[in-house]
């Protein structure tokens, strides 16, 4: 809370601002940090952000609403929208038909500029549905509710209730668009004589049909053309411009001209133009709605989620794709692996760690009867589930598209392209009332009238807004269907700029599956063979796995207890031994890895040494196509936390100073950044367990995906194992899609210029804006898509 008795406060944070304050608009600043949050939220026109500050839990808006969303208070109700709560953390779907354009889009996805409680939100456009997280110690049910109703996106509480959508939305557009035609035929009739007899009409039957026209507009302006003047001043109330408001702005200034000349008996007005104008608009509205549905690249990914688990199927373990879970199955999960369905615990001690979901990495412990969530992960040994409800893919994919607990930069032409739009609509309103002065002081009120409502009309940010998101998104359809998956549209870019490539080896280059086990040691008794075979299968890192498969024959002992140290190794016990399991270093306390030929796995059972597994690598089919074609583009560096056995093989793809062996994650993690002070963008590819650091640190993250789909939340993109030979051809196509998205912006400015032109000009008509505006959104749509596929089909085959 600032403080307001003082003068001198900072306005931004209220400190004290000293003798020398840093001024700005006459405002007072303690530092030129406070005063570049001010301008950044000023620019953004995020003034209610000193409001929600004082006022927590946007108590100004809600007041308006009375007890009508009282219900939400309910907790039988809340229970039945809400479909997650831990802790304070919940998510909640709405469906919100009035959702038409890109503009709704961008509002609904940056609802945390609104409210700080809520924490993401998601929409899925073509079911006009929003997913929302939000923190409920900020921001109630019912408030988030009454938060999104004071932005005109009320939500359709008894269509949330339930997963049926009924097309009351879709029927209520249609009325409209019938009540527009029906008035715009007939007042197109009325007008007739006027356009086509050479002799007027009498004073009386024209002040007629004039009235008449006058009459049936009306409902048309205040019914059919309602959605825009809501939108447009529930939006100007949040200090938000949407591109509703000049199409507003143009509707009302065509009824107040009509009203003014048919009342004072003057002339006949503009009926027949404002009826045709709505009329146009709303077809152009359904038309647009229809158009991107069929265009739509699913922002939900619903069958793009690589992940498959271990089924418990007569006591046999089988691996099957997700998609295959039935309810009641029951499922192993092992350590930091996922929840792929909301289950009940069966067995074990489960620690969930709920990042995923809500960003909050304190694990939960559950007990044996608990319900577990979708999305949480397993943070200990193996715990077995029953699953209770359908598995659902795309709402996996949306936790990992929301996930926020990392931040990279954001991408440079999205950025741009949001700039652009943000002054897009206050740049085309100065055009219009510049066109409409000058025809004014030319005495040509007519022509300033249809000038002034045409350029509103005409411009729309729409095909631009929507050049980025059709585009990259119609690469990550393509991409999904070749076996690499995205994360978001975001990563598309991202890729498209990297000059540096660093790879993991173990499970990265290698085949995990395909591996020649050896032993060297004291040899164990079958108690013990067992104890190491039962921690191993607690998890899921490359090796754990080879030595699981070599043991794979022997009787599984549930541990009394496990940890896995990253990178290091595991330790637990089993049998009542204590077993260590890892590196030389972590197992024997060695200061220096001795010398090997091979991967070496250590044990040592209750204090003592037992030996050591070696483990041979078989690297991946088509490795050195893809490294020798990558090398030509991109600098390519490989950090492996084994020894440098290999490093004889692999000096044939790698520079001999670009190979790091015996690396830490946090050296990892500490490599990358280096490479990116000295002005490198790093794409790092590993396989997603040890590498999380590495990961994160990177400006792109890809993790390679085997049979057993591990899936690793800090990965911007999952690239299936049987796909690493495109993996060249994946990166260039980036390029490709970065070009379309240019040339989709190009057209756009274009047919601004000339609509603009043409408009300024008085040579376009309200009308004939109106069935252009709609007609450039979606041919510039149609071009980024089917351009995207085309160019998919030609270089990615």
């Amino acid at each position: 809370m600032k403080n307001k008795e003082n003068n001198n406060a900072c306005v931004h944070c209220g400190a004290d601002c000293g003798k020398e304050p840093v001024m700005w608009n006459d405002l007072h600043f303690c530092c030129n940090g406070c005063l570049t949050v001010y301008q950044l939220l000023n620019e953004n026109k995020l003034y209610n952000y000193y409001k929600l500050e004082e006022t927590p839990g946007i108590k100004v808006e809600t007041t308006e609403f009375g007890n009508k969303y009282a219900f939400l208070d309910n907790e039988e109700v809340k229970q039945k929208l809400i479909s997650f709560t831990e802790g304070s953390i919940s998510k909640v779907r709405f469906f919100i038909p009035v959702i038409h354009c890109a503009s709704c889009i961008w509002l609904l996805e940056h609802l945390q500029k609104l409210h700080s409680g809520v924490k993401h939100s998601f929409v899925n456009f073509t079911k006009k549905e929003v997913d929302i997280t939000f923190d409920e110690s900020r921001i109630t049910l019912r408030q988030l509710v009454e938060l999104l109703s004071s932005i005109h996106y009320i939500p359709d509480l008894s269509q949330s209730l339930s997963d049926k959508k009924d097309d009351k939305s879709y029927k209520k557009l249609l009325y409209k668009i019938g009540l527009a035609g029906f008035v715009f035929v007939n007042v197109m009739t009325y007008s007739l004589p006027a356009y086509f007899n050479g002799e007027p009409l009498s004073d009386k039957l024209q002040t007629l049909f004039n009235i008449l026209s006058y009459i049936l507009v009306i409902p048309v302006t205040f019914y059919s053309g309602s959605d825009y003047y809501i939108s447009a001043f529930k939006n100007l109330v949040k200090k938000n411009i949407s591109i509703d408001l000049p199409i507003a702005l143009g509707i009302i200034v065509l009824f107040g001209v009509t009203t003014y000349e048919v009342m004072s008996g003057l002339g006949p007005g503009y009926s027949d133009s404002l009826s045709g104008l709505i009329f146009f608009l709303l077809v152009g509205k359904w038309f647009q709605s229809k158009t991107y549905e069929a265009l739509s690249f699913e922002r939900n990914y619903k069958s793009y989620f690589p992940i498959a688990v271990t089924k418990i199927n007569k006591q046999v373990e089988e691996s099957i794709l997700l998609e295959r879970i039935d309810v009641d199955d029951v499922l192993l999960i092992r350590n930091k692996e996922l929840i792929p369905a909301d289950c009940e615990l069966l067995e074990g001690d489960a620690r969930i760690d709920y990042s995923f979901v809500t960003g909050e990495s304190t694990p939960v412990t559950k007990k044996a009867g608990d319900f577990i969530y979708a999305g949480g992960r397993q943070m200990g040994g193996i715990i077995r589930i029953k699953v209770k409800k359908e598995v659902n893919q795309s709402h996996l994919t949306k936790l990992w598209n929301q996930d926020a607990t990392y931040h990279k930069p954001s991408d440079t032409l999205k950025t741009l392209s949001d700039r652009i739009s943000k002054y897009f609509t206050l740049i085309v309103i100065a055009i219009g009332i510049t066109g409409f002065t000058f025809w004014m002081l030319k005495g040509e009120t007519h022509t300033a009238v249809f000038v002034f409502t045409a350029v509103l009309i005409v411009a729309c940010p729409c095909a631009l807004a929507l050049s980025i998101p059709f585009t990259f998104g119609n690469t990550m359809r393509i991409f999904g269907r070749k076996g690499l998956y995205i994360k978001n549209t975001d990563v598309i870019e991202k890729l498209s700029h990297i000059n540096t490539i660093v790879f993991d080896k173990t499970g990265t280059l290698t085949q995990p599956n395909q591996n020649v086990v050896g032993y060297s040691g004291e040899t164990l008794s079958d108690s013990e063979s067992e104890a190491v075979f039962s921690l191993t299968k607690q998890s899921t890192h490359p090796l754990s796995e080879a030595l699981n498969q070599f043991f794979n024959n022997l009787t599984y002992r549930t541990p009394e207890h496990f940890v896995e140290v990253a990178g290091r190794g595991i330790f637990g016990k089993v049998n009542n031994m204590e077993v260590q399991i890892g590196s030389e270093e972590y197992v024997t306390g060695a200061t220096k890895a001795s010398a090997k030929k091979s991967s070496t796995v250590y044990v040592s059972i209750n204090g003592q040494m037992k030996g050591h597994y070696t483990i041979s690598n078989q690297y991946r089919n088509g490795l050195s196509e893809v490294l020798k074609t990558l090398k030509n583009q991109f600098g390519l560096y490989l950090v492996s936390g084994d020894n440098d056995a290999e490093a004889g093989n692999l000096s044939t793809y790698f520079n001999s100073q670009h190979l790091l062996f015996n690396q830490k994650p946090g050296d990892k993690a500490e490599f990358i950044k280096n490479l990116q002070s000295k002005g490198n963008t790093v794409l790092m590819t590993g396989d997603g367990l040890n590498d999380a650091g590495a990961l994160m640190q990177s400006d792109v993250a890809l993790t390679i995906a085997d049979k057993a789909y591990h899936f690793s939340p800090a990965s911007d993109a999952v690239l299936e194992a049987g796909q690493f030979h495109r993996l060249a051809a994946f990166i260039r196509f980036t390029h490709t899609s970065l070009r379309i998205v240019k040339m989709a912006f190009i057209i756009s400015f274009c047919y601004n210029i000339v609509g603009i032109s043409f408009a300024i000009s008085g040579n376009l008509s309200p009308v004939v804006a109106a069935i252009l505006m709609p007609i450039s959104s979606v041919s510039v749509v149609a071009f980024a898509t089917f351009v995207t596929r085309l160019a998919g089909q030609m270089r990615l085959k």
